[in-house]
């Protein structure tokens, strides 16, 4: 076994001016001034207060605990080593995971690496603080960031791919942090995902019909795979965690939520599209 030699991400920009960013006793600093420390556990804060929609956006404490726990399982596995292959693949150098939760699906892909000697230089980040947070405690070797898919406080072409995993694409962003040739993958539901659950939960399961989720005629679809494989959830807890860490969470009825969380185990379909991307 090889060990990769994780390298620290110099390509961040200040989030008010654009300026390069560049790090010196745990604060990363802009030619006009501006300063930002490394918080203790790990993370930098670089999402500004003007640019936030709420006073706590992104996903609450609670759901960051439940998606920790549920992933933790073991559950979506299968999904996490085809993801790390695929991006692997392309011998990326400068990886961005952009809305990387609380981080499960890049430490998998950064163990996939060391495993086989890759060379990396890694940033992730989220908007939402606890999620970061989460990340930025669990492991150091990437560059964790609070800020937002729709100003990525990283340079113009510094990325060799691009990591959206269920996340929120902003097109225009992507390409611009994405050196020409660079890759968006993206972890997207197919029709079929968490089926069993949302027929508990809801009256009516609507058909989701197919779509890419970034613009055609500004990226150009790459290579495509459907996965799907069904998981079993022994307990009570696993279907509840897997119901806080999902939008349905909110989109259910009381009822639908009550009857999800009275479940005492349940068998349900993991069904999603990955896709590589290259922006036209």
């Amino acid at each position: 076994m090889t060990n990769s030699l994780i390298r620290p991400f110099m390509h961040l920009c200040c989030p008010l001016d654009g300026e390069p960013l560049t790090l010196a006793d745990k604060t990363w600093r802009c030619g006009n001034g501006h300063s930002f420390d490394v918080a203790k556990q790990g993370y930098v804060n670089l999402l500004p207060v003007q640019n936030k929609r709420s006073k706590d956006p992104g996903d609450s404490k609670t759901m960051v605990q439940a998606r920790a726990d549920f992933l933790a399982g073991g559950f979506y596995q299968p999904l996490a080593d085809e993801l790390a292959a695929t991006v692997l693949r392309g011998d990326p150098g400068a990886v961005l995971d952009a809305g990387c939760g609380e981080g499960y699906y890049l430490r998998q892909l950064l163990d996939a690496a060391e495993h086989s000697g890759y060379e990396l230089e890694v940033a992730a980040l989220d908007i939402s603080k606890w999620a970061t947070l989460a990340a930025a405690k669990q492991d150091k070797r990437a560059t964790w960031l609070v800020a937002s898919n729709s100003q990525i406080p990283v340079a113009a072409n510094s990325i060799d791919a691009l990591l959206c995993v269920f996340g929120f694409p902003v097109s225009g962003e992507f390409e611009r942090v994405l050196k020409p040739g660079g890759r968006l993958v993206m972890v997207d539901p197919a029709a079929d995902h968490l089926g069993e659950l949302k027929q508990v939960i809801y009256a009516e399961v609507k058909a989701k019909p197919y779509q890419l989720p970034v613009p055609s005629d500004a990226w150009e679809l790459v290579s495509e795979q459907r996965l799907t494989f069904a998981v079993h959830l022994p307990t009570n807890q696993a279907t509840r965690e897997l119901l806080t860490m999902t939008p349905h969470l909110y989109r259910a009825s009381n009822e639908g939520r009550t009857r999800a969380e009275a479940l005492p185990e349940l068998t349900v379909t993991i069904d999603v599209w990955l896709r590589e991307f290259t922006a036209r």
